[in-house]
């Protein structure tokens, strides 16, 4: 567990309609598991430096190896290190309109970069929404790492502006599997 609360005890839904079809699966926590699974293998070559970042950030390990396959699918979904139609970079997807790649692709350095956005977005929930638990928290800076965190309206609503209105949803759940592996 990260200093930023326990994956373990955040409420998910799990992946929209949309981000499960898209794998041919039905959505729910089921299918962000399923997901999560299929990514595993993948996940393990970067397991050493999100070990690293996430002692180094105080999160979670398992909520960056979730967010990696969320945005890249552990790297396959790439190309060139590329997504999001050349907008976003690396394993993480750091957005090249609103930050400055750093490292390669694949690094620990962009893993660092991309948490730390991460982390500062919790910090920004925890000014916005004052009263939210921990897992809150650390919930509405997954859904703002997708969406702005201008963008996360209240907690009832976390997804509403992000991509297939599920991304904290799903992220949670694939964590919560990553969790259970080690991660």
């Amino acid at each position: 567990m990260g200093s930023f609360g326990d994956i373990m005890k955040i409420d998910t839904t799990g992946a929209s309609s949309i981000t499960a079809k898209a794998n041919h699966l039905s959505p729910g926590v089921s299918a962000s598991h399923k997901m999560a699974e299929h990514d595993y293998c993948n996940m393990q070559r970067y397991q050493s430096n999100i070990r690293d970042v996430a002692r180094e950030k105080g999160i979670d390990s398992a909520v960056i190896a979730a967010i990696i396959s969320r945005e890249s699918r552990a790297g396959t979904g790439l190309e060139n290190g590329w997504g999001d139609h050349g907008n976003a970079f690396g394993l993480m997807q750091v957005d090249r309109r609103y930050h400055s790649p750093q490292g390669a692709w694949d690094s620990r350095e962009h893993i660092a970069q991309a948490t730390g956005i991460l982390v500062d977005f919790i910090g920004v929930m925890k000014k916005r929404f004052q009263g939210w638990t921990q897992e809150q928290y650390l919930k509405g800076g997954i859904a703002a790492y997708n969406c702005g965190p201008g963008r996360v309206e209240s907690y009832e609503n976390i997804d509403k502006n992000t991509t297939s209105s599920d991304y904290s949803n799903d992220v949670v759940a694939r964590a919560q599997i990553f969790k259970s592996k080690g991660f």
